[in-house]
């Protein structure tokens, strides 16, 4: 999904939504600017809940909203757990997670160009969803490219969520678990999201 202009876009939803809007910097700039454009009514607020979120994970709309249906659709998990394990477990999202691209949109080219392998099989989808037990590790052949020369050195201290865990020695991570849902950690209101979508 093409983005277009970050600094624009964080500064008018409001949030850290992009790696490069995440700094000090930004946020100083950003308190001399005021947020507008959605509105003070209930579906103006639930419409850049949604926005940010959307621009969070780098979706399109319709992808998003087909993520939300899935989500609504499950029996064995609440509506906002199963929506956020839905956008989590994308595999750009994974190799965003374990430090390996310096971002969301990254991580979507770098799978896309077909440079990672999950249990042994060579994957080009970003929307490609993993799952507990799933090995993923970057193909033979990229391993010279320069993008990836000092990928240990990169990931050596960084900081995986708990369902990642990365081998530096074996240069492969192993999908462990599922992601728990912590709303204080999110730049939006999922549940404002999923109120959004059953208007």
């Amino acid at each position: 999904m093409k983005i277009g202009p970050r600094y624009k876009i964080a500064r008018r939803l409001g949030a850290d939504i992009f790696p490069k809007t995440q700094s000090p910097k930004f946020a100083l700039r950003t308190g001399k600017v005021m947020v507008k454009g959605y509105g003070r009514s209930e579906f103006g607020a639930q419409l850049k809940e949604k926005q940010r979120a959307r621009f969070f994970y780098g979706l399109g709309e319709r992808q998003f909203a087909r993520y939300v249906s899935n989500a609504i659709a499950k029996k064995n998990l609440r509506d906002d757990e199963a929506l956020y394990l839905e956008l989590e477990t994308r595999l750009d999202n994974v190799i965003y997670r374990l430090g390996i691209a310096p971002s969301r949109q990254a991580s979507r080219q770098y799978v896309s160009h077909g440079h990672f392998m999950v249990n042994g099989v060579r994957v080009t989808i970003p929307s490609y969803r993993v799952k507990t037990g799933d090995v993923i590790r970057l193909r033979k052949a990229s391993e010279s490219k320069p993008l990836f020369l000092n990928l240990k050195d990169t990931i050596r201290d960084h900081q995986n969520p708990t369902w990642l865990r990365f081998d530096l020695q074996k240069g492969e991570a192993t999908v462990v678990g599922t992601p728990k849902l912590v709303r204080t950690e999110l730049p939006f209101n999922i549940g404002a999201i999923l109120e959004f979508y059953r208007r």
